[in-house]
């Protein structure tokens, strides 16, 4: 054949081979685009399949609304992708963190090719389907953090190709039996975090069965409660690399049957949060181990022992070690300087004691180090520093290092961020101190010691969004330059004087948090204040600054929390304050500010949970715009020129009326590098408001817990509105010193909250209502100087008042005042209390008995339901413990109340 000719049959050939091709694919499901070329979609049924699926969801956020709509072929949907070869069946399926709710259709079972399957991080609910153990090609499968319940299906033991099983924090899940995940040899990481394995006996011989096992996380799984961990013949060794078992309440014994799961492969360990006291010597020859974790554990450990036992090979590979909030004793022995790998050490919030050892910071690779809130008394010796070490964290705060400053810090040339606050520092700073870190500096804190003397220019010691934190100390002076990298900048509760022109040189930076309270200033705002865009807190409290606010105030449209109170500001407010709607707590009080209280207070600042424009001279009416406020928790606007009537529609304010609170709040938390491991700092509202009588602050949750309206002192008229009794979550209501009229309302023994009533030095008249006997947490109640008649209601808590407290009413009569109504006998002797008799003596003892048992069984079940859930969910631990420090204060002012009710029936 002539060489032309088989060229030219070659290509033909070829050509037809190609075009056969195309055919095929167009007839198994390809389609053509608008300039004909053949292209692949999905299958048919795996489109309708996710369909389906969507279709039993909530999407608030319509992350899945593309599905089905503009594109038909379901390889293109988000969260979706196909085989990269044909394009036919759907490998991929990946909505994790969508914000999607619903439960899970069966109907991705048609998805037959699917090796990677995320649901994680939405809010999946119902049973966990037994139908994704058909899913059999799958590699990856993670349902984590949602609110799934029941048993983990054991047909997941058909996923025999299974890399990845993520199951953590599904909600209330348990598995039965764990015999299916032997079937898994393919399995490299397997996390089920907060699924009880409590009835799971030799679940550790099911662990050691995977051989390709790196990963293995059972945070919270209630460990402690198996019976038989293991069975008596365990003769495999572990691929374990990382290994997390916090969150279980196990006790020492558990290093029976963890032998087996640490071998030389295990690099991270995690025993953190339970009962242990102390660590066999085995888990010192792990000779891989870089980070063990053993924080939050409620045992006695002695630290040295601790060290001891960590001596083998591991104090020559262990990086981290995170062991704060625990009960570790005894000093910082000579021990720590053999671990010479080590990086990073917390040991904050022990029992520690002794001098710091400076063998400490003679570790080479050592950069941060916490020993915050423990006994340490005295720092290194000067003469034995190191001057090659690397330290770039130090926090000892809480450690006694004065009287004098330690001196031995500036050895330290590498650091970033230093924290002696609360060391007992009573001395003036080295002034070669503040040259040791030229823009270096990212995190300072010197806050409550005594230290004194002036403070040098600042504009070159520190590094971006720095931190400087001087507060409750005795530097006095004018306030110096900062430099313009700060972000946040606390020197509250110290002697400054003068202006606060120094802010006008960093009016470009980054400022977030400035807090100038408690000091001598003088002068007016300067108007480059308000070019900090990012400012959120903003606290010039107990000043003696003065002047009108200018209007760039509203510049300010990050603000969160404006704190003036205790100056001589003037003037109206000004009407760009408005645009300031971040707001959450606002507090003019004691100042001279004028004017009407402005509307536009209800109409634009509507998250607002903190109003207090108290003892200014503000007059009018108060604006009903006020009522728009659903979040106040405080409004106090006494001591001012206000007249008219209460408003009725206070009713609306819903948070007085709905129970709780919320942490967020009160608090206000913005990112900065100021915390060892974390990436945010926080910082909490306080107020000072009239209780009972007298100035009280209250801060942090406590503050949240308090539900007030005062608007005492001022020129008020008319009724109490029959409407302000449904504000059944109030808790102090101070109407005193108006003019107002009329009967007290019949209702108010409805406001079951309140420990603080005034209605004193009004011209109310009529008879206390019967309701009130039903204020059991009553506290303090004046209702002297009205025009009130009749008997006084019987109640212990109503008897329990001084007469004083019902003075200036000649109509009322009845215990505890010594006038006697109309038909009852003359009374000789002071009125004897509600219930008591000649066993009266025994009787207030039987009630303090049971005021202690309440207390004590109130206490231990308060704390063993913390501890639970700390133990059973890690990631809700932070959460955890705003509620808890919210429930103790809430606690503690129902007890005060009790406490200070009981002491008043002893002293009648």
């Amino acid at each position: 054949m002539h060489p032309c000719v088989f060229i030219i049959f070659s290509l033909v050939l070829l050509c037809l081979q190609n075009t056969t091709a195309n055919q095929l694919v167009a007839v198994e499901g390809g389609g053509g685009d608008d300039n004909g070329v053949i292209r692949n979609k999905c299958l048919d049924k795996e489109r309708d399949a996710l369909l389906q699926f969507k279709a039993n969801l909530h999407d608030p956020d319509g992350r899945l609304s593309t599905w089905g709509t503009e594109e038909d072929d379901c390889c293109n949907w988000i969260g979706v992708r196909c085989h990269s070869q044909t394009g036919h069946h759907v490998t991929e399926l990946d909505i994790s963190h969508y914000n999607i709710g619903g439960e899970i259709s069966y109907s991705l079972v048609n998805l037959t090719y699917l090796n990677l399957l995320d649901l994680s991080s939405n809010s999946f609910h119902g049973t966990i389907p037994t139908f994704i153990g058909c899913l059999t090609e799958l590699r990856y499968l993670d349902l984590s953090d949602n609110s799934l319940y029941g048993i983990i299906p054991s047909e997941f033991g058909n996923l025999t190709k299974l890399h990845m099983l993520y199951l953590r924090d599904l909600g209330s899940c348990r598995v039965e039996n764990v015999e299916w995940l032997v079937h898994l040899s393919h399995l490299q990481q397997l996390e089920m975090d907060g699924i009880s394995l409590a009835k799971e006996n030799h679940w550790v011989d099911v662990i050691l069965s995977l051989q390709k096992l790196t990963h293995l996380s059972l945070l919270g799984c209630e460990l402690s409660h198996v019976m038989y961990p293991y069975s008596s013949f365990l003769n495999s060794s572990s691929s374990i690399s990382f290994l997390y078992l916090g969150n279980n309440n196990l006790t020492s014994s558990m290093f029976r049957w963890l032998s087996p799961l640490t071998s030389d492969k295990l690099r991270h360990l995690d025993l953190s949060s339970n009962m242990l006291d102390g660590i066999p010597k085995y888990l010192g020859n792990l000779c891989r181990l870089e980070h063990f974790e053993f924080h939050n554990n409620s045992a006695v450990v002695s630290f040295p022992d601790f060290l001891n036992n960590l001596s083998g090979c591991t104090l020559r590979t262990l990086a981290e070690l995170e062991a704060s909030h625990s009960h570790f004793t005894g000093p910082l022995s000579d021990m720590i300087e053999k671990f010479s790998s080590l990086e990073r050490l917390s040991l904050s919030s022990n029992q520690l004691n002794g001098a710091i050892n400076e063998k400490l910071f003679e570790l080479p690779n050592l950069l941060d180090i916490d020993l915050s809130q423990n006994s340490f008394e005295g720092g290194p010796f000067l003469d034995h520093m190191s001057k090659l070490s690397y330290v770039e964290y130090l926090n000892v705060s809480s450690a006694k290092l004065g009287p004098c400053f330690p001196k031995w810090i500036q050895t330290l040339k590498h650091l970033t961020r230093l924290d002696i606050a609360n060391t007992r520092i009573s001395d003036t700073i080295p002034l070669g101190f503040w040259d040791m870190w030229p823009s270096q500096l990212q995190y300072l804190n010197l806050s409550s010691n005594n230290i004194s003397g002036k403070i040098p220019d600042l504009s070159s010691n520190f590094d971006y969004n720095a931190v400087i934190d001087l507060r409750s100390n005795n530097f006095s002076g004018l306030i110096p330059n900062v430099s313009s990298t700060v972000q946040s900048l606390n020197l509250s509760k110290n002697k400054f004087y003068g202006g606060i022109y120094f802010l006008c040189q960093i009016a470009d930076g980054y400022l977030r948090f400035l807090d100038l309270s408690d000091n001598f200033l003088t002068g007016h705002l300067p108007d480059c204040l308000w070019h900090f865009k990012e400012l959120k807190i903003l606290n010039l409290g107990n000043n003696n600054l003065s002047g009108r606010l200018p209007p760039a105030v509203g510049c300010l449209i990050e603000l969160e929390a404006l704190y003036l109170y205790k100056n001589n500001f003037s003037g109206e407010l000004p009407l760009s304050l408005r645009s300031c709607t971040s707001l959450t707590s606002l507090n003019l009080g004691a100042n001279k500010f004028s004017g009407n209280v402005p509307v536009w207070i209800g109409e634009n600042l509507t998250r607002l949970y903190v109003l207090i424009l108290s003892s200014n001279n503000f007059f009018g009416t108060i604006p009903l715009q006020l009522c728009q406020l659903p979040n106040l928790h405080i409004l106090d606007l006494s001591r001012n020129h206000l007249h008219g009537t209460i408003p009725s529609c206070l009713n609306n304010l819903t948070s007085m009326v709905q129970g709780g609170f919320s942490a967020t709040q009160i608090g206000h938390f913005f990112y900065s590098i100021s915390h060892f491991w974390h990436g945010s700092t926080s910082y909490f509202d306080h107020a000072v408001i009239e209780w009972q009588g007298a100035e009280r602050e209250f801060i942090r949750f406590n503050l949240g817990l308090l539900k007030t309206i005062d608007l005492s002192s001022n020129n008020l008229t008319g009724t109490i509105p029959l409407e302000l009794t449904s504000l059944v979550e109030l808790v102090a209501l101070n109407l005193s010193k108006n003019t107002l009229l009329g009967e007290i309302p019949w209702k108010i023994g409805q406001m079951g909250n309140l420990s603080v009533l005034d209605l004193s030095r009004n011209n109310l008249s009529g008879g206390m209502p019967s309701s009130m006997s039903q204020m059991n947490f009553l506290g303090y109640l004046d209702v002297s100087y009205n025009n009130l008649s009749g008997r006084i209601p019987s109640s212990t808590q109503l008897q329990s008042f001084e007469p004083s407290r019902y003075d200036g009413n000649p109509g009322l009569c009845g215990p505890p005042i010594y006038k006697t109504c109309h038909g009852d006998e003359e009374l000789e002797e002071p009125p004897v209390v509600v219930g008591r008799n000649e066993g009266d003596e025994e009787g207030v003892g039987e009630v303090w008995g049971w005021f202690y048992i309440g207390v004590g069984t109130g206490f231990a079940t308060g704390f063993w339901i913390a501890c639970g859930v700390l133990l059973l969910n890690h990631r809700g631990r932070h959460a955890f413990s705003l509620f808890f420090d919210g429930f103790k204060d809430w606690v503690y002012v129902k007890v005060v109340v009790f406490v200070a009710n009981l002491q008043k029936v002893r002293q009648t």
